[in-house]
């Protein structure tokens, strides 16, 4: 699971200001740290099926999420998806 010290992390890295905890970048970073989380959680555990729904809701609040983001400001979307490596 994403531990404080790893959320911390990511908010570091991701965010636009000092005091920045719930700009678009930063919630997208830790919706894509859960979803890698999960990804190799259901690998293991084929039957959890609780946790595969939870994981969908997740890629759609983050797809929602980098809509958004790509609308507002393409240069914006376009370095975050690179630093994460989405959209090979």
């Amino acid at each position: 699971m994403l531990t404080p010290e790893r959320k911390q992390e990511v908010i570091g890295k991701f965010k636009t200001n000092a005091s920045d905890t719930g700009s678009p970048e930063v919630q997208v970073a830790l919706l894509t740290e859960k979803i890698n989380y999960l990804d190799t959680h259901l690998k293991a555990h084929k039957g959890d099926h609780h946790s595969r729904r939870g994981l969908l809701k997740m890629v759609g609040r983050r797809r929602r999420l980098l809509d958004y983001l790509k609308k507002k400001s393409v240069d914006r979307y376009k370095t975050l998806i690179s630093e994460l490596g989405l959209r090979r």
